[in-house]
């Protein structure tokens, strides 16, 4: 009985490798007929190995600028401003638009942040969303925008931010 499946998967498999392959005279068909097509779209005056010269056209030259008279001009009005309602729960007091550098649903994890930020100079707050129970830690609070986009980019990326996810919350 293996011997007769072992036979029959034999002679399956043999067909199904046979049956598929594919001959020379459809290569040859194609072959022929893409040469046919490439001819067509050839000139006739113009020598096959010569290719086709286009004429580019005239573009009217770039003045430089030295980079002495380039001036750049931050837009802070497209950063991007979380609004919560929050209650400072350590700290002198929130102005309009804060940096945040850290959120925790533990008071202690906050606290130890924000004592790391006073180490280093800043004047580190917590407040409190009592909505989703989340504690955010303040690096620095200014009363516009523009200062406060300033801090942020300031401390991206230090020791105390070094995922790069500080943000800015609005009163």
């Amino acid at each position: 009985m293996k011997k007769y499946i072992v036979f029959c998967a034999g002679i399956c498999l043999a067909m199904s490798f046979t049956g598929c392959g594919s001959s020379e005279k459809a290569y040859r068909k194609a072959y022929d007929k893409a040469q046919a097509a490439q001819q067509v779209q050839q000139p006739i005056n113009q020598p096959v190995n010569q290719p086709v010269v286009t004429e580019t056209p005239v573009v009217t030259p770039v003045q430089t600028v030295p980079s002495t008279q380039t001036q750049v001009v931050d837009n802070y009005d497209n950063v991007r401003v979380q609004k919560e309602s929050v209650t400072v729960v350590n700290g002198a007091g929130l102005q309009n638009y804060s940096v945040v550098v850290g959120s925790f649903s533990v008071i202690a994890n906050a606290e130890g942040l924000q004592q790391r930020l006073k180490n280093a100079g800043y004047a580190a707050q917590i407040v409190k969303n009592e909505r989703i129970n989340m504690y955010r830690v303040i690096a620095a609070t200014y009363s516009d925008k523009a200062s406060a986009a300033q801090a942020r980019d300031a401390i991206l990326g230090t020791q105390f931010n070094p995922n790069r996810d500080a943000w800015l919350l609005a009163k």
